[in-house]
């Protein structure tokens, strides 16, 4: 007979930056980790596109998970999982960062009581464990409570908000072995394929909080300013992306990545709209609406990096202290880098503005006969 009963597990639905999706505490969720991934896919209703069964929003942006501790090492304060999901994959990784979600972390924090505030603005040191990545984050407090209303606009997301201000404290290296984890600023591959003749593209494999593969959009013979929905529609143009992907991230030391969301594709161009440089960002089967943080973070140090993909494209400020507007397909989204000194191509802090958002409160739903090792059809 099947069980007629479900589990409730509590839960906060956030936005984060220009992403959204449930936030639990770590302790309410199972601790073995391939139960926990079948509670969270049961939850959010994969794998289905429209993920009709379960609380998730059927696109890739509206399709993660935030799971949040007291921080488990000296210093830290919260510890933070991610997990992305796909909706149609039965697939849950918690292998990149996103530093979209991650600016929810210290509101969800607050407004569980897993730590207090500490007066009219609170800061908060987190370690993202998924890829071992420390940040100190900066919320308002005024009055006590997690303030939402404020001047602060990011695009992708309308109207106003609160500002949070995440500062990066090490994101070198976040999944590859170092910042460029070929060895060089620059590579030229060709690229071989079912479905289109071999091509040759120069492209920069970099890692400064989120694995990407940069390249010119013109090397693939587009603009770089196609809309989104072209983007999405072009079945070609995906095909030698994933060709690129696949090939590449071997050299990356990444291995084997047909199931994996990482390294992320960016096609750049020049800037149209008074920024540094023009993005589009494959997640990395999906041309993103704007770009994610830590991949914007990450093109911000392409581009001062002499040599790379972006050296004769972007334009760039100049000075140890620059501001790096990247451009995206509904926006930009500005980046503060602090250069060393003593070595100019060196990136010693990135700190950028991001916001959030409480949107409802209460209990994600799941079968009960999850917890016993079947799926809800059993």
């Amino acid at each position: 007979m099947k069980p007629t009963s479900q589990t409730a597990i509590p839960c906060l639905l956030m936005r984060g930056g220009t992403s959204k999706g449930p936030f639990f505490k770590a302790s309410d969720l199972p601790a073995d980790t391939a139960l926990r991934d079948r509670v969270l896919l049961a939850a959010m209703g994969s794998p289905d596109r429209r993920q009709i069964d379960g609380i998730g929003g059927a696109h890739p942006l509206t399709s993660k998970v935030g799971m949040v501790r007291p921080g488990s090492k000296p210093g830290v304060d919260l510890d933070f999982l991610f997990a992305q999901l796909q909706p149609d994959k039965d697939t849950v990784d918690t292998t990149p960062n996103c530093g979209n979600m991650l600016a929810a972390v210290v509101p969800f924090a607050l407004e569980t009581g897993m730590v207090q505030p500490q007066g009219a603005t609170s800061t908060f040191r987190v370690l993202t464990l998924n890829t071992d990545m420390q940040c100190d984050i900066t919320v308002d407090t005024q009055g006590g409570l997690v303030q939402y209303e404020g001047a602060a606009r990011i695009d992708g997301v309308p109207g106003t908000s609160a500002p949070i201000t995440i500062n990066f404290l090490d994101t070198a290296g976040s999944v590859c072995s170092g910042l460029l984890p070929t060895g060089n600023v620059r590579d030229t591959v060709t690229v071989t394929g079912e479905g289109f003749e071999p091509f040759t593209l120069d492209v920069t494999c970099i890692d400064n909080g989120m694995p990407l593969v940069m390249f010119k959009a013109t090397d693939m013979g587009r603009t770089g300013y196609e809309t989104v929905a072209e983007m999405n529609a072009d079945e070609d143009l995906k095909r030698r992306i994933e060709a690129l992907r696949l090939q590449i991230s071997v050299t990356m030391g990444l291995g084997d990545v047909s199931k994996k969301n990482y390294p992320k594709m960016t096609l750049i161009a020049p800037p149209r709209a008074g920024g540094a440089v023009t993005t589009r960002s494959f997640i990395p089967h999906v041309c993103h609406d704007a770009i994610g943080v830590l991949a914007a973070v990450t093109v911000g140090t392409a581009c001062v990096l002499k040599g790379s993909v972006c050296d004769g494209v972007a334009v760039m400020p100049g000075g140890l202290m620059q501001t790096v507007s990247v451009e995206h397909p509904t926006g930009e989204f500005s980046v503060a880098l602090e250069l060393d000194p003593a070595n100019p191509q060196s990136v010693t802090k990135a700190a950028l503005l991001r916001t959030a958002r409480l949107l409802m409160r209460g209990e994600a739903m799941v079968p009960t006969s999850i917890y016993a090792g079947k799926d809800k059809d059993a």
